[in-house]
């Protein structure tokens, strides 16, 4: 749900080598989402990765807030054309209104890491209207970090996901979210976020 190949800034992953690693490792997961910082992905065509490997590869965005990053599934034009998603300091009450008006879901990553998570900005700042589903396991978090979004997610009633935040090859699938509906396509994930049909993993649990 949550990872960055060479066409973010400081991604060092390509994408064909998440595969072979996938493989190699035996990692039980059944695809990814790539979700490049500050932009949507268009110009890259995974499908013969797909094929090739038996894998489902997603695209998503992670574009920044004033109260940290936030992942944003089913990104489309009208979405695309609603704000700025290079620009660093988008309101998060915009990205959020934004997304659901256009059909898509927006989900605040690693909210318990300092300065591009949202909880220390909650506190500081206020609370935010929207908000309905957190990472709450995110590969590249420090200690306390996870334990953090935890602890808002059980007091505000957020739904949970997890990924990886993999920005190398060897970090694909630390975390990841499971669910229950059978999974296509880019809709398909869409509409199972919004039915709660799915819940934050490690991934070698339950396999």
């Amino acid at each position: 749900m949550h990872s960055h190949s060479i066409a973010s800034d400081d991604g060092r992953a390509k994408v064909e080598n998440y595969c072979q690693w996938i493989q190699k490792k035996k990692i039980p997961i059944d695809g990814f989402v790539l979700s490049e910082h500050r932009q949507f992905d268009d110009a890259n065509d995974y499908r013969a990765l797909e094929d090739r490997f038996g894998l489902m590869i997603l695209k998503a965005s992670e574009v920044e807030t004033e109260y940290g990053h936030v992942l944003v599934y089913g990104v489309n034009d009208d979405l695309k054309a609603s704000f700025d998603f290079a620009d660093i300091r988008n309101p998060l009450a915009r990205v959020l209104e934004e997304a659901k008006r256009c059909g898509a879901v927006a989900v605040p990553c690693h909210p318990g890491r300092p300065k591009v998570g949202m909880c220390a900005h909650w506190e500081t700042k206020g609370e935010v209207e929207g908000v309905e589903i957190v990472e709450t396991l995110n590969g590249g978090s420090r200690d306390g970090e996870n334990e953090e979004a935890i602890l808002y997610a059980e007091r505000y009633g957020w739904k949970r996901i997890g990924g990886s935040d993999s920005h190398i090859v060897s970090h694909i699938g630390r975390c990841a979210t499971r669910f229950t509906a059978d999974i296509q396509d880019i809709d398909g994930l869409v509409s199972a976020l919004k039915n709660d049909e799915y819940e934050a993993v490690l991934p070698l649990e339950g396999t």
